[in-house]
């Protein structure tokens, strides 16, 4: 740590730089794609503008933020590595150095529970969080507690979803025949191999894990580590309670692997459809809209690994197509951050450089 900190309740440098992002206002753009790869990261600035030369940040905790302008319109990306605890950090840290309204695209890979082949290109209508029970007691067994937890689905929103779905379908290469799939569940876990029922040397109780969750969860096509967690502080920024589950995890007899939420009436509610916004939503208060876009890496059934060259292929397709979604969703001007002394802002650096 080379600077002052001078709030350890939300620790800010005395010129306003954030903890763990080390960015500041007006070195994050309103519209965000966010990925996990700093080479994806990298390609995807090389679609901004060339003037001004896009602004690039790597902070001291590994963050990496890249903010230009593509066709006009100022874009930031953010690669934050994985995991919910980096999403986290780069919700609120960016969250407390804008203005207006956040735009937030996740684009990563994923791992697929359904015969989708590898190289197909999910948009989930929502997302739900499996994580490790840390009160079971994975030495020994636990007859009395589950090893693993759902949470409530949460959904993405949902015109950025079919703006996505557009503009992905618009930028298609000549010859792609991946496939686009929307109206499906994503899982996002806690781990990458105990809470996605992977087997390791360790006693993680979770042989059951996939099968359970195809069973539990209409739906469910995809799992991965973040986009439940974008979802979640977005509905939260927005104070708006989160969807039911689709379908509510039954007790298995012998040795439940799961736990969630105790049914209600709206227990099978569509996990896509938003709840009604709450009345002070009314007054125009910066909102936080989110969606993602899965590249499938993985088939967990047939065990099949996509190559390498077919992810290049996928990155510079969807690198360019997230951004387009982007610059198709209408952000009033009133609820945009301030051009002036940004590092987008054309006046201010053309004087600079004068």
């Amino acid at each position: 740590m080379k600077d002052t900190i001078l709030d350890a309740n939300f620790p800010k440098t005395a010129d306003g730089r954030v903890y763990h992002l080390g960015v500041k206002s007006g070195e994050v753009a309103n519209r965000i794609v966010t990925v996990g790869s700093i080479s994806r990261a990298k390609l995807i600035a090389t679609y901004l503008d060339a003037s001004p030369k896009p602004f690039s940040l790597y902070s001291e905790r590994g963050f990496l933020t890249i903010t230009g302008r593509y066709r006009g319109t100022p874009v930031s990306v953010v690669c934050i590595g994985m995991g919910g605890p980096s999403v986290d950090f780069f919700i609120r840290e960016v969250r407390e150095c804008l203005q207006g309204d956040m735009l937030v695209i996740r684009f990563g890979s994923c791992g697929c529970l359904t015969d989708l082949p590898v190289g197909s290109l999910v948009l989930p209508k929502a997302s739900l969080a499996v994580t490790r029970n840390l009160d079971f007691d994975f030495a020994n067994g636990d007859p009395w507690r589950v090893p693993y937890r759902l949470s409530k689905p949460i959904p993405a929103d949902s015109d950025l979803i079919l703006t996505l779905q557009r503009a992905l379908e618009s930028t298609r290469p000549v010859g792609a025949s991946g496939l686009v799939v929307l109206n499906t569940v994503n899982a996002s876990t806690d781990s990458f191999y105990s809470s996605q029922g992977r087997q390791t040397s360790f006693q993680d109780h979770n042989s059951g894990l996939i099968d359970n969750l195809k069973e539990t969860i209409q739906d469910i096509a995809t799992l991965e580590m973040e986009t439940y967690w974008i979802f979640h502080l977005a509905a939260s920024w927005r104070g708006l309670p989160s969807a039911e589950p689709a379908l509510n995890p039954p007790q298995l007899s012998a040795g439940p692997v799961f736990s969630s939420a105790a049914p209600s009436e709206s227990s099978h509610a569509d996990p896509s459809r938003p709840p009604p916004r709450p009345a002070k939503d009314t007054v125009q208060q910066p909102t936080i809209r989110a969606a993602a876009v899965q590249m499938v890496f993985a088939s967990r059934s047939s065990q099949e690994f996509i190559t390498p060259e077919h992810v290049s292929l996928l990155e510079a397709w969807c690198g360019q197509a997230v951004l387009d979604a982007l610059l198709a969703m209408d952000i009033p001007q009133d609820r945009l951050h301030l051009q002036e002394g940004s590092v987008w802002d054309m006046e201010h650096l053309s004087l600079e450089s004068e």
